[in-house]
């Protein structure tokens, strides 16, 4: 928590400076009916101490639960280099690049960035950066249908698939722009995107296919297909990856005959802590060919007239046009501090630290697969292959099973009978590195013990039934 110095006595002095009263004059223009008032609940001020004391009874409140959920943000470990260095004073913050001549630091930091994603994605160029990784689909959605010349239209063919929370985002942020989004069904069996249901849609204009790999039930769509079919019908094809598994799987730039054409998604699993939900970081990478459709900043590494090497914010000057009926977005600020620790975060990794990471999280969901399978009463609902994180069938509500898990400071995973009721009692789970055997055996065991007890609620019932 920062320490914020100033007494009444400094701030008098302040407000004699620049010729006002009070603190309420500095915010004066804002109407009377848009204050909020005098707030309630809130006691007197308290000594550091007490803060202290305050703020870890609180923590100690909300417990150290295991995690089982994955859902598109994901408990991984963190080395702690990665916070301490961005966590320094010229990293925590430093403010948008403008002025080349002060920020080579920051534009260099950038710059490695963009250099390290494109690589992990084998794509040409790279922005950095995006508010998440639901916005940079959006964003990713507005580039392509400026971009693709060969079509005129402004369909774009979602897999339902998706995470459900980023076609809400794609949904809000261009449903006024004339842009349709039309959902393809998944294959009710393995998972995947039904290429049946896709295939009825050959020959018509699209400007894109979105392609989730893997999707948000962790299976890992045939994306050569996809990107293949895309290319074939005049659409450009959008991908949407987990970074981490861009370690061990092809990167899109490698899909089908000539790879996707952008690339998308978030960059939390690469140093960001889940800390409530955020902030994260949206990435976006794409050909060279679509370059100048692409939004937010572009680092460019150059000489100046001596010959030194030098980094400058390239292409447009800021993140967007001067002139708004030009702008390729409206983005007017970025993640840059999560891409300080995701830059931090890949350079300590390296591609094989990565691979490792993306292996044992691949093999520890194996593992609690099996153990909770060996119940007899679960199972996995779909057959495709999967990384990550999968769906289970549950004999019980997932509502209940998660509530009657979190009492025992377990979050088992995500109910996905919200956003996909079709498939009954389900449950999407996902164990990363951080998760141990004995963790997974704790899972088994209070999964057992939930078992157990409908077994006996059912045994009691059928008894009383026999009585009457």
């Amino acid at each position: 928590m920062p320490f914020i110095p100033h007494t009444e006595e400094e701030l008098r002095q302040m407000l004699d400076v620049i010729g006002v009263d009070s603190m309420e004059q500095l915010f004066d223009e804002i109407p009377a009916e848009l204050r909020c008032g005098e707030l309630q609940g809130l006691g007197s001020g308290l000594w550091e101490q007490d803060i202290t004391r305050l703020m870890q009874d609180k923590a100690r409140e909300d417990g150290q639960p295991l995690c089982f959920i994955g859902a598109g943000a994901y408990d991984h470990h963190i080395p702690a280099a990665v916070w301490q260095l961005a966590g320094r004073g010229e990293y925590y913050t430093a403010y948008t690049p403008y002025q080349a001549e002060a920020s080579q630091g920051t534009l260099q930091l950038l710059y490695e960035y963009q250099s390290m994603m494109t690589e992990l994605m084998d794509m040409d160029v790279s922005n950095a950066s995006l508010y998440d990784g639901a916005s940079a689909l959006a964003e990713a959605v507005l580039m392509a249908v400026r971009a693709n010349r060969k079509s005129r239209s402004r369909r774009i063919l979602v897999p339902a698939s998706l995470h459900p929370h980023y076609r809400a985002t794609v949904h809000t942020l261009v449903k006024n722009q004339g842009i349709e989004l039309v959902e393809i069904p998944y294959d009710r069996s393995t998972g995947q995107t039904d290429l049946p249901a896709l295939a009825q849609h050959t020959g018509q204009d699209l400007a894109a296919l979105i392609v989730p790999q893997p999707n948000f039930f962790g299976v890992l769509e045939d994306a050569d297909a996809l990107t293949d079919w895309a290319r074939v019908n005049g659409a450009l094809s959008i991908a949407v990856v987990n970074p981490l598994a861009m370690a061990v799987l092809r990167p899109p730039g490698e899909w089908g005959e000539q790879g996707a054409d952008i690339c998308c998604g978030d960059g939390q699993p690469l140093g960001a802590p889940l800390s409530s939900g955020g902030p994260y970081f949206g990435f976006l990478c794409s050909k060279q060919t679509l370059v100048r459709q692409m939004p937010g900043r572009i680092i460019g590494r150059t000489v100046d007239l001596d010959g030194k090497e030098g980094f400058a914010l390239t292409l447009q000057a800021r993140e967007q046009h001067i002139r708004r009926s030009k702008a390729t977005s409206n983005i007017c600020t970025n993640q840059g501090l999560m891409v300080t620790a995701a830059t931090i975060h890949m350079s300590l990794m390296g591609a094989d630290g990565l691979a490792r990471i993306a292996g044992r999280c691949h093999s520890n969901l194996q593992l609690l697969v099996e153990k909770l399978s060996s119940l007899g009463e679960i199972e996995p609902l779909f057959s495709g292959p999967v990384f990550h994180e999968t769906v289970l069938r549950l004999p019980l509500e997932p509502r209940r099973v998660l509530r009657t898990l979190a009492a025992h400071n377990i979050l088992g995973g995500y109910d996905m009978t919200k956003h996909y009721p079709e498939l009954g009692n389900a449950l999407l789970v996902c164990a990363t590195e951080n998760r141990n055997q004995d963790d997974m055996d704790k899972y088994r065991q209070k999964m057992e013990q939930l078992l157990a007890s409908r077994r006996q609620g059912a045994c009691a019932t059928m008894a009383k039934i026999d009585r009457e």
